[in-house]
């Protein structure tokens, strides 16, 4: 807990969305299991075992400290969640959190839900994915598969893309996808596909070809998604669905599968699929073992001759 306390010494909050403390990186002895997120105006503290209440009481003081030196004038408000695969348990410490939860990053506006489960409706580690389809995105027709609250989409527009298809299977993701274009100013340029895609193949490729697909799957979802037997079928639908040069970003956020499993899965099933680099993970997500952290491979097309 020590180091989790010194940590909390040098934070700084600003307006952006941010992981402020990432234990599960593995730099801080005894901490792996906490993470402290900023989303303005809530802490998130977040512990994947449980904690007792002599250290949740520790946490509490070490942050209420912390926030009073820099936010001397302000409530703090800040959330409990413990996690563990089979079981989520989230309550307010102190403060209150607001409704409709409105937070930004790099000048865009997300909804978030920090008491409803585990997704919050927007991951932290993805941003520097985000960004980059917002820079690349200009004129470009996008496609967003496993759209979740579509930041991606949110981003793209931003970046001046053309049209963006989004497809999730969860119409209430989308649904909150929508309210985020719409808290971005953007009333057209989306499509919002409640779809399984592996039975949307035709008509996602009607509504091609795309100049950039980002897949970001979850990693082991029952019923929906299991990366190591889905991810290939996946892989081997991409280069019909791309326009000549088109670029995709792959995406796995699985500990116990590397870059090699994903690159191995487009060599053998997309071998025109070129391999240009990995997309680093924010500052904060620093892991002792990056292939544990979250993987954004990018890949491209090359021109049919």
């Amino acid at each position: 807990m020590q180091s989790f306390i010194q940590a909390l010494a040098t934070i700084e909050l600003g307006d952006d969305a941010v992981r402020l403390f990432h234990g599960r990186g593995g730099h801080y002895a005894g901490c792996e299991h906490l993470c402290l997120d900023w989303f303005a105006p809530v802490l998130l503290l977040t512990s994947f075992t449980p904690l007792a209440d002599d250290d949740l009481a520790t946490c509490q003081q070490a942050i209420a400290a912390r926030w009073q030196a820099i936010r001397p004038d302000s409530q703090l408000n800040l959330v409990y969640q413990y996690r563990s695969a089979g079981e989520t348990f989230t309550q307010v410490l102190q403060g209150e959190v607001p409704e409709p939860h409105i937070v930004s990053e790099n000048g865009a506006r997300f909804q978030v839900h920090l008491m409803r489960g585990q997704n919050h409706g927007l991951f932290l580690d993805m941003a520097n994915g985000r960004e980059w389809v917002r820079a690349n995105a200009r004129y470009k027709k996008v496609l967003n598969l496993f759209a979740y609250t579509c930041g991606f989409s949110v981003a793209a527009l931003q970046g001046g893309a053309d049209e963006v298809v989004n497809m999730d299977m969860s119409k209430g993701a989308l649904g909150i996808g929508k309210q985020n274009h719409l808290l971005n100013g953007f009333s057209a340029g989306a499509r919002f596909l409640g779809h399984d895609i592996f039975k949307s193949w035709g008509k996602l490729k009607k509504l091609g070809p795309y100049d950039i697909i980002v897949a970001d799957p979850p990693s082991n979802q029952k019923g929906s998604f299991v990366a190591t037997k889905d991810y290939v079928r996946l892989i081997r639908r991409l280069p019909e669905l791309l326009a000549d040069n088109g670029e995709v970003l792959l995406c796995l956020n699985a500990p116990e599968l590397d870059t090699t499993f994903l690159r191995q899965q487009v060599a053998d099933a997309a071998p025109a699929l070129e391999y240009i680099e990995r997309l680093a993970n924010p500052p904060a997500f620093m892991d002792v073992s990056e292939e544990k952290s979250l993987k954004v491979l990018r890949y491209r097309l090359s021109a049919q001759t």
